[in-house]
């Protein structure tokens, strides 16, 4: 057998990035939380096959920015290797035959479930929280508290599972990548990423986009961020379907880069099918 996966998540224990993390390594897999998305990041860079799991969107909060700005700056340096997503089924965790008074939430679950939580706790006092796993641990301190998020947070930090699933508006998806400090075993790529610098002048992003367009290739996704240090300029991250081994692939980044200060691939990867919480 071969040696254990050396895993990075964003932290603490319980959140949503340590379940994908599970899903996808297994559980003799190394795996170590980290605070932040650039500890992530930076862990993943300085090891020779080490692997990290980082959210890049959730489907009502839009993209995680310090995620984007760590890919377009390309620092620290690292590569995607898939994309995995995870369908959020959330629970409603507290102490059974207690009133609740606060509810502790991460930003994401609040606004999938604000229709649920105005009917089902009227008045109740919501705070934000930075993850699911913190709410769950401030609920715990507090008799009169319960928290949104996964049910396994329940045996984590002894609370008990109220109600599941709590109904959501709309569906309640977050997509992660997994990270390296290099590609990926070779195989399909479904979708490769791009960090674009543009000129700052009139119409260089229509021209920019104008490659892609021409070549027949499909943009599922592009981010803009303010380039730091440089007032009014902004960098671009882009999500192009197919592989960078496809001819109307390949011939549309030479063109695009003509096009750009700067063109770099992030990743060119495989998109696993959605788990399931």
């Amino acid at each position: 057998m071969g040696q254990p996966v050396d895993v990075a998540f964003l932290g603490p224990e319980g959140t949503y990035s340590h379940l994908v993390a599970e899903k996808r390594f297994g559980r003799t897999a190394r795996l170590n939380p980290l605070p932040t998305i650039l500890d992530v990041c930076q862990y993943v860079a300085d090891g020779r096959g080490r692997h990290g799991i980082i959210p890049i969107e959730n489907s009502s909060g839009g993209a995680i920015h310090e995620t984007v700005d760590i890919l377009i700056a390309g620092e620290p340096r690292v590569v995607i290797r898939e994309e995995l997503s995870l369908i959020v089924h959330l629970a409603l965790l507290g102490r059974r035959r207690k009133p609740i008074r606060t509810l502790f939430s991460h930003f994401a679950p609040l606004d999938h479930c604000a229709g649920w939580v105005r009917k089902q706790l009227p008045g109740v006092q919501k705070e934000v929280t930075p993850s699911t796993a913190t709410a769950a641990r401030l609920a715990a301190e507090r008799s009169d508290a319960a928290a949104l998020g996964s049910r396994r947070l329940a045996s984590m930090y002894g609370l008990d599972v109220l109600v599941y699933p709590v109904e959501a508006e709309v569906p309640n998806i977050t997509a992660f990548l997994s990270i390296g400090a290099g590609p990926g075993p070779a195989g399909h790529s479904r979708k490769t990423t791009l960090a674009a610098k543009l000129p700052n002048r009139p119409g260089a992003l229509c021209t920019f986009l104008e490659t892609f367009r021409t070549a027949e290739v499909n943009l599922s996704r592009i981010i803009s961020r303010p380039v730091r240090g440089s007032p009014r300029e902004y960098a671009f991250m882009v999500d192009i379907d197919g592989s960078p081994a496809l001819p109307h692939v390949r011939r549309a980044l030479a063109d695009a880069k003509r096009t750009c200060v700067e063109l770099r691939v992030v990743g060119a990867y495989p998109v696993r099918r959605p788990y399931k919480s």
